[in-house]
């Protein structure tokens, strides 16, 4: 469902190929935009565009982590906009991940503003408004107004902004200025909106996360509202445009058109208005192979394809593309036919391992489905044999799930994955039976068992194992670390109503909680998990957040680390693992049955913590002002190094938040 994935976590019930058009490479190789500038900036989403979220800084170590305090509170813009025009409408929650280049962060806000802001001191340099907000469309698709970054570019002393914002228009601003590039597209703006294979409605159609911009192209996705209610959805296809003047330069259709490999996986001719199947999570690439990479998502319906017939490539695929012209050079579709809302959520991990005495470039993927499967980046070989396991098929009159599904051999699974009785909950006797009588109501099973009319449990559920959050990786030991949770969904298919849907079912989904207010499965319901890419073995799992400020589990008396079913971020250096947790962005709940509130749960328990990055061992345990809602970094300014994330929406004031020593 793209990206409409519950960022409420456990609050809910805890406390309770492709086209290619002309494309010529640019002359003259410029400056790598996402390669680290000085070993103190990031200038990157996630850091590098290897999506590493790695920096070699060394001042902050394990001896004095436990000094880390809040250096200083940077404001957004959007909440003097919001409070004098409330017809703007509310924020899910402030999500953007700054860059920072040359003492500079540059920044997005959730209303699509752009701000730099002064590393060291948190004071703000300039803000650019575009205003998108007055276009008189209300919230943008999906899940509203929320924005995750922004990408950077330089060629000498040009250097630039690019922002893709809400209702689809891509900005380029001078970095030093904040002004409008004017020889960009039309006075320094593109619209995203147009030029797209058929016409799409701004209602359904946004930007979240930003580009990546690689052999001077800037390589867009999208976010698309990809719910029943219209069709034919939107097209997902990723486009690549000149960073000088903006001119598109190609088109790759993520749905396989006529003449196209893979057009033969979208039967009965469900290519001419199967949509979505769009890249709404941040991407990756490899600068020097001038390869870009491509988390695509689910198609249109999300629980429901008996109107799309066959795999449908490239629906939930990681696909390398040639960034300069975008030539497919290679895919592996991850989901056959998706039918789970399991939507490849995160940019791809690119790292350098050894992998049975042979040194690979690779790359790898998390999932929702709770696997990481690897591959080699070049050549998109399995680094580990996958295998074509079968599956159940669908109960549902007129759809045909994929008989088979693809499982990697290694790594293991990096969460519980279907349903059975042994990983309920099970604090006591009478709690497991309770869970057990709760699962009995529904359909359930192995992984992959497909949604039903009785309604299926899916494990894990549409908003993941991994997530968005995606996964951190320390290039000098081949660890990658990744954040999960344990969130079940019960998802039911049915008939639409008169004049709700064209198409035969339509699927609405559900947070299943566990009894008394628990969760459903057994702790730790939010992890961090290290993972030796070398050999595929899981190394160490620690619980992140305190699953023991649950009601109920507070009552039991159990005061051992359970974890808190929360997104969690990790952020590696070359002498410690950084994380932070999310709180919860919407209304407040109370827990089942009138038990007290739990604090505020748009801000439940934040804490920073610092970890032995070899062992998991906890070195400090920071208490924040508000939970992250974003990505951190760290970065070095007046030599200082700094770990930067933003905080709030919601109900919450949104801010940017730095730590030091």
């Amino acid at each position: 469902m793209c990206e409409t994935t519950p960022r409420f976590a456990v609050a809910l019930a805890l406390l309770l190929a492709p086209v290619t058009l002309t494309a010529q490479t640019i002359p003259g190789a410029l400056p790598e935009s996402g390669a680290a500038l000085s070993p103190g900036e990031w200038p990157a989403y996630a850091g590098p565009y290897a999506a590493a979220r790695y920096s070699p800084l060394t001042q902050i170590d394990r001896g004095n982590a436990k000094d880390l305090h809040v250096a200083w509170r940077w404001k957004s813009p959007d909440m003097a906009i919001k409070q004098a025009n409330p017809t703007v409408g509310p924020t899910r929650a402030n999500e953007s991940t700054p860059l920072m280049i040359g003492g500079t962060l540059y920044t997005s806000t959730s209303l699509s503003q752009i701000a730099a802001i002064d590393a060291a001191t948190g004071e703000t340099r300039w803000v650019f408004d575009p205003k998108v907000y007055e276009n008189g469309l209300g919230l943008p698709a999906n899940d509203g107004w929320l924005h995750r970054g922004v990408a950077y570019w330089r060629n000498g002393d040009d250097e630039r902004i690019i922002m893709l914002t809400a209702f689809a228009q891509m900005i380029a601003l001078d970095a030093k200025t904040g002004k409008p590039v004017p020889a960009f597209g039309n006075e320094g703006r593109v619209d995203l909106a147009t030029g797209l294979r058929r016409p799409v409605e701004r209602d359904y159609y946004t930007m979240s996360s930003p580009a990546v911009i690689v052999r001077n192209v800037i390589v867009v996705g999208s976010s698309v509202m990809d719910w029943w209610g219209k069709r034919p959805s939107p097209p997902g296809d990723v486009r690549g445009f000149d960073v000088v003047s903006g001119k598109l330069l190609w088109t790759f259709h993520t749905v396989a058109q006529e003449g196209e490999p893979g057009v033969e996986t979208w039967e009965n001719g469900s290519w001419k208005e199967a949509g979505n199947a769009n890249v709404w999570a941040p991407m990756s690439a490899d600068e020097e192979l001038g390869f870009v990479y491509l988390p695509v998502s689910t198609p249109t319906n999300d629980y429901f394809g008996g109107h799309r017939p066959g795999d449908g490539l490239y629906g939930e695929s990681i696909v390398c593309l040639e960034a300069a012209t975008g030539r497919k050079v290679w895919h592996y579709q991850l989901v056959h036919h998706g039918l789970w809302d399991y939507d490849t959520p995160a940019a791809p991990n690119l790292i350098d391992i050894t992998a049975a005495g042979k040194r690979i470039k690779a790359v790898a993927q998390v999932t929702k489905q709770g696997f990481v499967y690897v591959f080699d980046r070049v050549t998109g070989e399995p680094v580990w044999p996958i295998e074509e396991q079968p599956v159940a098929a669908s109960t549902v009159p007129g759809e045909r799930a994929s008989k088979t599904q693809p499982f990697p051999t290694k790594p293991a699974p990096i969460d519980i994955q279907g349903v059975r009785d042994d990983d309920l909950i099970d604090l006591s006797p009478d709690i497991h039976k309770e869970a057990i009588d709760i699962v009995a109501k529904y359909d359930h099973g192995p992984l992959f068992t497909p949604p039903s009319e009785r309604g299926t449990i899916h494990m894990p559920g549409v908003g993941g194992s991994a997530n968005w959050a995606g996964a951190a990786i320390d290039p000098e030991t081949g660890m990658l670390y990744v954040g999960t949770y344990r969130l079940p969904f019960v998802v039911t298919v049915r008939k639409p109503r008169p004049m709700e849907s064209s198409y035969d079912f339509i699927g609405e989904f559900r947070y299943l909680p566990g009894p008394r207010g628990l969760p459903l499965f057994k702790p730790p319901f939010g992890s961090v998990l290290a993972i030796d890419m070398n050999s595929g073995e899981h190394r160490w799992r620690i619980p992140i957040g305190r699953g023991e400020l649950i009601p109920t589990i507070s009552m039991l008396g159990i005061r051992e680390r359970m974890g808190f079913p929360g997104r969690s971020w990790a952020l590696v250096t070359k002498t410690v693992l950084i994380v932070v947790q999310s709180g919860y962005y919407g209304s407040p709940r109370l827990a089942p049955g009138g038990l007290r509130r739990i604090a505020d749960l748009n801000n439940f328990d934040p804490h920073l913590w610092v970890y032995d990055k070899s062992t998991g061992e906890m070195l400090a345990e920071i208490p924040l002002p508000a939970n992250a809602a974003g990505a951190p970094i760290t970065y070095m300014a007046g030599g200082k190094q700094y770990i930067a994330f933003p905080v709030g929406g919601g109900p919450l004031v949104e801010e940017l938040i730095a730590v030091s020593l």
